[in-house]
């Protein structure tokens, strides 16, 4: 009932814009505002065109085949595009588009992907309407939605005669469902573009309300317990000579991480997997593996992979610290060691991607399209975004379409919200780099 009564508001918020002569607007920000409406069924198109080419990370061709399609529309527009060839990284690759203005203005970074979560495997592969408004297909939402938005911003800024003024970088990744190893060729692109960019702008699908924007993400780091102890009949145990065991160290220290931050807000911490026994066989490719033993024999081995998410850096460093703590206080007879792998840093509520969510609340309210809040930081996972912090003045994510069921065969999108994110971040662009 939720999600029918919201669909009747956003429709209600369609028809007023339409009614509306947008009396907020500038003169040139209703012309941008046209020219989106303009190229809808283009936009639209382009949608399902990119939707129905399977791009599952993995299918090499399918995500550079996406990316040929919006490199053309990226060089009609002016655009000097490059493909960035995966092979170091064991990824097929990433688009980058760089747009050099006509002033020395400030740089903005728009940052989408190419592939879905959907192999050629998986049996959800071709773009449908699920009715007048509401788009089926993998990836309809995360994230080739966003990505047709940024296409559409720019054209309604080209057609309006203003971009030709703008420097915006385009970057569209090949692997943000899984990345790419390592993770410093990976994201190095990412970052270097950052570091240009004084403005960041992510059109991921958020937490999937069109009434929100992200200003922070979560980390997601990697982390991996190993413990040890000494194999001996179990008669043994808690001996001076035997000891605890490493199944009970694994305990100890696990349940130490729950005692000592799960308060912590916004931070958690995740053991996803534990193999302990007399031999323990840990694949880390598969995130699994096998373990022996028998209840009259005392452990040898312990492994434990999770994942740990925090709001900065601070906590994350924080975080990590009191883990390490917890772990060097070992047991009788027992060793264990904890160590952190790469992963996605956090994006953090600066003061900036505050300023940046105020000015693209007042943009919506202006277009008569409602407030637009920032998204609980627990509700949206990590993103690519957040390897801009630290080098940019303001970050936002989350421009992406209404959608729902994300990495699901369910996956929706509302396509009107195609138009309607394209109008807000063109008006966004333009009172940015004016």
């Amino acid at each position: 009932m939720l999600s029918v009564i919201r669909c009747v508001l956003l429709l209600a918020l369609l028809c007023a814009a339409q009614r509306s002569t947008y009396a907020q607007l500038s003169k040139t920000e209703k012309k941008i505002v046209s020219h989106v409406d303009a190229h809808r069924k283009e936009a639209l198109t382009l949608l399902e065109e990119v939707v129905n080419i399977n791009s599952g990370t993995m299918n090499f061709d399918g995500v550079y085949k996406v990316g040929q399609i919006f490199k053309a529309k990226l060089d009609a527009l002016g655009f000097k595009t490059r493909w960035v060839d995966g092979k170091p990284f064991n990824r097929a690759g990433h688009l980058i588009g760089e747009h050099k203005g006509n002033n020395s203005g400030k740089t903005v970074l728009l940052i989408g992907h190419l592939d879905t979560v959907f192999e050629l495997s998986s049996p959800f592969q071709k773009y449908a309407m699920v009715n007048d408004s509401i788009a089926s297909g993998p990836g309809v939402g995360d994230m080739k939605g966003g990505d047709v938005v940024i296409i559409q911003s720019l054209q309604a800024l080209h057609d309006a005669g203003l971009l030709k003024d703008m420097n915006i970088i385009v970057f569209y990744s090949g692997d943000e469902e899984l990345s790419g190893e390592p993770l410093s060729l990976a994201r190095h692109e990412l970052i270097e573009a950052a570091k240009v960019a004084d403005i960041a702008l992510g059109f991921e699908d958020g937490d999937g309300r069109f009434e929100t924007a992200n200003i922070s993400r979560r980390s997601s780091f990697d982390w991996t317990l190993k413990v040890s102890g000494v194999p001996s009949h179990s008669s043994q145990i808690f001996t001076e000579r035997v000891g605890a065991g490493a199944i009970y160290e694994a305990c100890r220290i696990v349940n130490g991480f729950y005692e000592a931050l799960s308060k912590e807000e916004n931070l958690t911490f995740n053991p996803g997997v534990i193999l302990g026994g007399t031999t323990v066989d840990h694949n880390i490719d598969e995130n699994g593996g096998k373990a022996f033993g028998k209840g009259n024999i005392v452990a040898k081995d312990v492994i434990v992979t999770g994942d740990i998410r925090a709001i900065s850096p601070e906590q994350l460093s924080k975080a990590q610290q009191v883990m390490k703590e917890i772990v060097a206080k070992h047991l009788p007879q027992t060793q264990a060691e904890i160590t952190f792998g790469d992963g996605y840093p956090p994006l953090a509520p600066t003061p900036g991607n505050y300023q940046l969510l105020k000015t693209f609340d007042q943009i919506s309210r202006d277009l008569n399209m409602g407030s637009v809040r920032a998204v609980n930081p627990r509700d949206a996972g990590a993103a690519d975004i957040s390897f801009t912090s630290g080098y940019v003045d303001m970050a936002m994510d989350g421009l992406g379409l209404r959608s729902s069921g994300g990495h699901t065969v369910d996956e929706r999108a509302d396509i009107r919200t195609v138009n309607m994110q394209a109008k807000r971040t063109a008006v966004l662009l333009y009172r940015l780099l004016k």
